[in-house]
């Protein structure tokens, strides 16, 4: 969960995140290095008057220069492309979820099961229970076990939608018409939140996703109640 005055991301609760954190870092590091030479070498000619014939033109420093983007390009590029394919592999899901994008709301749908599905609304903020969060709780939340892979499929009944949730390194687009598909893995338990992140109306911001973890057989005890009670 994100904290007033937070300059980074929230902590990793799925492996692919806790790469993307990993990403984050390396990338950053590099931008750091390219702009701290940069400055240095604006502030050198801006504060001397001295000047170099052999650096006015020198063959050997073109091709340094024109080496070491490349380089460094690589270096960002490979990684990158890792984590892309490791965000688009779905293998073997142990469970799997349709979630359904509403004017203002999220429905989801678990499909291995007969008759298991919900309507997940935001909680007013006059109906708050004492520790919830304002604007990101809701009245049913996504329950899923953890460490076991999670296949979702996203979708739209209206207009654009988006299903975010940050913490595990999840954001597909809901397209009406169009079944678009992510994966995660939970690595621990808790509850992380997320929000629909396309402007889709006038209650685009109304509409949270609450995804809960839990040991598998809490989970079989949950789905067990939520059978009996439909």
């Amino acid at each position: 969960m994100a904290h007033p005055t937070q300059l980074g991301f929230q902590d990793a609760a799925s492996p692919v995140m806790e790469e993307l954190l990993h990403f984050h870092d390396h990338a950053l590091m590099i931008v750091f290095l390219i702009s701290t030479l940069v400055l240095y070498i604006i502030v050198a000619m801006v504060s001397t008057k001295l000047t170099n014939k052999y650096i006015l033109d020198s063959q050997e420093i073109e091709i340094v220069w024109t080496i070491l983007p490349a380089v460094i390009l690589v270096l960002i590029a490979l990684p990158s492309l890792r984590i892309l394919y490791l965000m688009d592999e779905i293998n073997d899901p142990n469970l799997t979820i349709k979630a359904m994008g509403h004017q203002w709301y999220w429905s989801y749908e678990y499909t291995d099961y007969e008759d298991l599905g919900f309507d997940s609304y935001m909680i007013p903020t006059q109906d708050l229970s004492p520790g919830h969060f304002r604007l990101l709780e809701t009245d049913h939340r996504m329950v899923v076990p953890m460490e076991s892979p999670i296949r979702v499929l996203v979708s739209a009944e209206d207009v654009l939608h988006s299903w975010a949730v940050p913490s595990l390194g999840v954001k597909m687009d809901a397209v009406p018409g169009r079944l678009n598909q992510t994966a995660f893995i939970a690595s621990r338990p808790g509850v992380f939140y997320g929000q629909c992140s396309e402007i889709c109306g006038a209650n685009h911001s109304f509409m949270p996703i609450v995804v809960e973890a839990v040991p598998l057989e809490h989970f079989e005890s949950w789905s067990s109640l939520m059978l009996e009670d439909a």
